[in-house]
């Protein structure tokens, strides 16, 4: 049935000035769309045990509330063929009996009681935390309105798992299958086909004897039971944020990863980034489609920054019958990922929401590095080497590079250590100023006077404190960084101003190859952790995992809750061994005072304390 302008609403029995199956749904719309929810029979708990089986662990003295399950699900708004349906009517009414009175929805007394089941893979034990959180740094990605919630358990010797949500968690009677690797010849030479459900990763590997083990992750893998049948399942991945070498590889795997080892055929890309969702911007991705696409630069399903709104999105995951969500993306977009999970678990949907951290700066924590960054140092020699032939080849020549780094300085950091011929590295972690005594110019001064040349790398977000008066108009993005000055420029009139008011003359060479790096295709390293990467997270996908990021900690892939890479960005330890190596080789000065490196040792503690120490919630 199609209501027209002056029908009524079926639940609400008010007038309607629009069609209500008309698609993308309005948030102020939403109730009038959604179906009642189904009347479940409550059973008492069969013993007092499954009574209390959650009110806390064994191994945890310290009282834990009681975990209330969420609201019960919502009918889903899709036909057995979503996209049949949406090519045949593309304003499909939605079918439900108009007269029928609403029944009361009573939560099922199991729906916390799922690790009672048998369910190997399924995260049993578990206490369930309120865990903070922080708003969305692409300034449009509304927070959640619920804090998420830290599911850890805790064992002996100061064991604290902390464990990825699952869709078992507020679904618990969701039928199982096989996984079908077991199956795959591809796969017969496997000594061990499955993860074991007890393994972990420890986040920390150097402890001191008789402290704590620290916190662990769940280690990413097929598992031997799965939650979605191979036919059952409608994937689609989106690409947000900045370019970055290796997203066409990360979308090549993910899509042959689903269809070769799983037998997956429904799979579909969202073009544009989050905004294509509801603006039904899709392409439907094979094996056949995205054979070659890892040759390529950039991303075959396009970007954009910002446009992450929530009910619309997940309005259409609902009415496309989506089932798997898969992010890629930085910070921003990884917490974008956490809100529509919570929306998705509100609705009580069986989806899977998973990420694949992109970032190409190295600035996501918890996990050994990001995907991409190993191409951009690459392709930062390049432009490092150009630079110190022009140096070489003038008198008096300066040349200045700038490189990527908004927040955190990793890929000058790294590119200056393997390069070799830099004279100074500047990063937004280690402050400097120019004029006086162990200043920029006189280090200059004295390169220029020794080797008659000198190259400099600097990390866009430096400096920025020696030219804080701009910053204020220059606003920010739609993911709501700063727009930060342009240091390279800066830095370059700033130089030539002074060694024009001494009298001396320079050929200085300013190259800045920012997006020549961001557009290149993965190389040869990268191309095998995105692979790596790709399958780990539709493994974890296809086990019910959900809300969850995937990477790798300590050389071992595993699944993370999307607050622990979102709370906090990794930076550059200024008072580590790594660039104590660097100063060593470009023999600059440190450009800090004692007071500087005081600060900067509490800073580095404070942050070892939260990525690499207990967990961020203090009652566990």
């Amino acid at each position: 049935m199609q209501l027209g302008p002056t029908d009524k609403c079926p639940s609400s029995n008010t007038p309607v000035p629009f069609p209500c199956g008309r698609f993308p749904i309005s948030p102020q719309n939403q109730s009038r769309l959604r179906y009642p929810p189904s009347p479940v029979t409550v059973s008492p708990p069969s013993s007092p045990r499954a009574a209390v089986a959650i009110t806390g662990s064994p191994q945890n003295n310290n009282p834990i509330r009681k975990w209330s399950p969420p609201p019960q699900p919502l009918s889903p708004m899709a036909s057995s063929s979503p996209i049949d349906a949406a090519a045949a009517d593309p304003d499909p009414p939605p079918s439900r009996p108009t007269d029928a009175p609403a029944p009361i929805a009573v939560p099922s007394p199991r729906a916390h009681l799922y690790h009672l089941l048998d369910r190997r893979d399924t995260p049993r034990g578990t206490a369930w935390e309120p865990m903070r959180t922080t708003p969305a740094m692409d300034g449009t990605a509304a927070a959640p309105a619920t804090k998420p919630e830290a599911k850890l358990v805790a064992g002996e010797a100061g064991y604290v798992l902390e464990d990825v949500p699952h869709v078992s968690d507020y679904l618990p009677d969701l039928p199982t299958y096989p996984n079908p690797l077991q199956d795959n010849p591809a796969y017969s030479v496997v000594k061990q086909y499955f993860v074991d459900p007890d393994d972990t990763v420890c986040q920390k590997i150097v402890v001191h004897k008789g402290g704590p083990r620290g916190n662990h992750f769940r280690r990413a893998g097929p598992r031997q039971r799965v939650y979605f049948e191979s036919d059952e399942v409608h994937a689609c991945i989106v690409t947000c944020g900045g370019l970055c070498p290796g997203l066409n590889t990360v979308i090549r795997e993910i899509v042959c990863g689903l269809s070769d080892m799983y037998g997956v055929t429904k799979i579909l890309g969202i073009q544009g980034g989050y905004r294509g969702f509801y603006a039904r911007n899709t392409i439907n991705l094979t094996p056949k489609s995205v054979n070659d696409i890892h040759k390529r630069g950039g991303t075959i399903l396009g970007s954009s920054r910002g446009g992450h709104d929530t009910m619309k999105i997940v309005d259409s995951i609902q009415y496309r019958g989506i089932n798997q969500v898969y992010v890629i993306g930085g910070d921003g977009s990884q917490r974008g990922a956490g809100v529509i999970f919570e929306e998705v678990r509100k609705r009580g949907l069986k989806v899977a929401v998973a990420g694949i951290p992109k970032t190409i700066d190295n600035d996501i924590p918890v996990i050994d590095k990001s995907f991409g960054f190993d191409s951009a140092v690459e392709e930062a020699q390049r432009a490092i080497s150009a630079a110190h032939v022009e140096a070489g080849s003038a008198e008096n020549g300066i040349g200045l590079v700038k490189l990527m780094g908004r927040y955190s300085g990793f890929i000058a950091h790294y590119a200056t250590l393997a390069s070799r011929d830099v004279d100074c590295c500047l990063i937004p972690e280690s402050p400097f100023y120019l004029e006086g005594e162990g200043g920029l110019f006189r280090y200059i001064e004295k390169r220029l006077k020794e080797n008659g040349h000198m190259v400099i790398v600097v990390a866009e977000g430096a400096g920025q404190k020696l030219i804080a008066e701009n910053m204020k108009a220059m606003g920010q993005d739609a993911s709501g960084n700063a727009l930060l000055l342009d240091v390279g420029l800066w830095l370059s009139q700033k130089i030539n101003e002074h060694f024009k008011k001494n009298k001396t003359t320079i050929n200085l060479k300013y190259i800045d190859p920012t997006y020549m790096i961001r557009a290149i295709p993965s190389n040869a390293s990268d191309n095998v952790y995105c692979t790596l990467l790709a399958h780990s997270v539709v493994h974890g996908a296809m086990a019910g995992y959900t809300g969850f990021t995937v990477g790798q900690v300590n050389g071992r892939h595993c699944y993370i809750p999307f607050y622990r890479i979102t709370e906090k960005q990794n930076k550059v330890s200024i008072t580590d061994r790594m660039w104590a190596r660097l100063l060593s080789s470009t023999n600059q000065p440190s450009f800090l005072s004692k007071q500087d490196v005081e600060e900067a040792k509490v800073e580095d503690e404070r942050t070892a304390k939260l990525l690499d120490g207990s967990p961020s919630n203090p009652k566990a």
